[in-house]
């Protein structure tokens, strides 16, 4: 398998390079040369396999021979190695809790494949690494927690100062060793802004081995198919419709993994980018006119991206065609208040917690059914309720008990190095930190 650059198609590398160099020429992203199809039979019958052989079986064709296949069987199999029920709310929705790995987020599938991956491919590199990325909530968390003490290997990460919550604090800045947490003042935008421009700095290239591990990573973005085809196993012994797929939405790599799948062969009736006021997409969908802005602050921060870096890969996905992206996807916004409200009502009736970014998810997808009777769907529960303490206990009245994997964690200390959006702050940075 290729990959090519979608700024300048004629760079095109393998798999490796690719997820090495996590972005090509003028910081164009990385894009499959073609989309392996899935083998009807295994679609149709993901009961008969291991989740462990649905995964291997997933990311096999995008790895092809630059990972032994006994490695990658290694690699998918711890990187699933946790729980994730697709659990019924009602009789029309169902949530998918991808919040049950190290970090409490979906985002641990991702990044724990991707620092396998690397660091596999970078075991007998003499120079080293440094992973580059910024975090809007809870990638931070799930990279450091994937790279931490790894030989070889520093992890710097972007995020934005006052805009996480406690718990995604603590776990991007309380590990320490080889994590590097720098808190900026700024917004997400202005975080993935600057370590866009570290990977187009010539001077910093010649000095560090750079890579990214943000969701532009094809090595972060692709195994979140994964997930999509455990939830379809789960919902074909239980429903005879072919599910509505809802999915919290920020920098957008999540719902272009699961479109990526359905276009590969998984049934989906229709997606849905639950979006909160952070609005460029809904926009777009109902105007065709993509207005990237500054993001706002919500209770679902991690979704606070007012220029998602990953649409362009779903344009590519639909050849840059309107009405065929329209046929697959629609658009919802919603503000804190009916977050709020969505949060308290799902708790009342059907004794559910939601975080506010599942919340956002359940508002759309609860409105698309209505629009659209007779269909039943999932929403992917992307974090625990007790990263957002503050908003969910006003909520539901009620204290959420903490797991017991974070006690020890919020007692630590926070180490954080605080800069200004200034590119020349996180240049010195990174030249010095050694």
């Amino acid at each position: 398998m290729k990959y090519y650059n979608l700024k300048h198609s004629e760079e095109k590398v393998d798999f490796r390079t690719a997820a090495i160099k996590g972005q090509g020429k003028d910081k164009g992203l990385f894009f499959p040369e073609n989309l392996p199809l899935f083998n009807e039979e295994f679609i149709q019958n993901l009961h008969q396999y291991s989740d462990e052989e649905i995964a291997y079986q997933c990311m096999k064709d995008f790895v092809g021979d630059e990972i032994p296949s006994e490695v990658l069987r290694k690699i998918v199999a711890e990187t699933i190695s946790f729980e994730i029920p697709l659990i019924k709310i009602n009789d029309e929705i169902s949530v998918l809790e991808l919040f049950h790995g190290p970090t409490l987020a979906f985002k641990d599938i991702g990044a724990g494949f991707m620092s396998r991956c690397l660091s596999y491919f970078l075991e007998n590199q003499q120079k080293k690494v440094t992973v580059l990325v910024a975090t809007s909530g809870d990638t931070g968390g799930a990279v450091a927690h994937g790279f931490y003490n790894l030989p070889g290997i520093d992890v710097v990460i972007l995020y934005p100062k006052n805009r996480v919550s406690p718990v995604q604090e603590k776990q991007l800045t309380a590990l320490g060793k080889n994590i590097y947490a720098l808190e900026v003042n700024g917004s997400f935008d202005d975080c993935q802004s600057l370590v866009k421009q570290a990977f187009s700095n010539e001077e910093i290239n010649n000095t560090l081995f750079l890579t990214s591990a943000n969701s532009i990573n094809i090595a972060r973005w692709l195994p979140q198919q994964i997930y999509y085809l455990l939830a379809l196993k789960q919902w074909q012994q239980r429903e005879n419709k072919i599910p509505v797929i809802c999915v919290p939405s920020g920098n957008f790599g999540n719902i272009c993994a699961g479109i990526l799948a359905h276009l590969r062969g998984l049934p989906a009736e229709h997606f849905i980018a639950a979006c909160n006021a952070n609005d460029v997409i809904p926009e777009y969908l109902k105007t065709r006119a993509f207005n990237p802005k500054d993001a706002v602050p919500t209770l679902s921060n991690a979704m606070d991206v007012g220029d998602p870096s990953n649409f362009v890969r779903i344009l590519e996905l639909f050849n840059n065609e309107f009405d065929s992206l329209k046929n697959t996807i629609s658009g919802y916004s919603t503000d804190d208040q009916e977050t709020m409200h969505t949060i308290t009502k799902v708790y009342n009736k059907y004794h559910y917690i939601l975080d506010p970014h599942s919340a956002v998810a359940f508002t759309s997808l609860e409105q698309y059914l209505k629009e659209n009777p007779g269909k039943k769907g999932f929403i992917l529960g992307t974090a625990h309720p007790v990263k957002f303490p503050d908003a969910v206990e006003k909520a539901i009245k009620t204290k959420i008990e903490i797991p017991q994997s974070l006690e020890a964690l919020m007692k630590k200390e926070k180490k954080t190095i605080e800069i200004n959006s200034d590119f020349e702050e996180l240049k010195r940075f990174l030249l010095n930190k050694n």
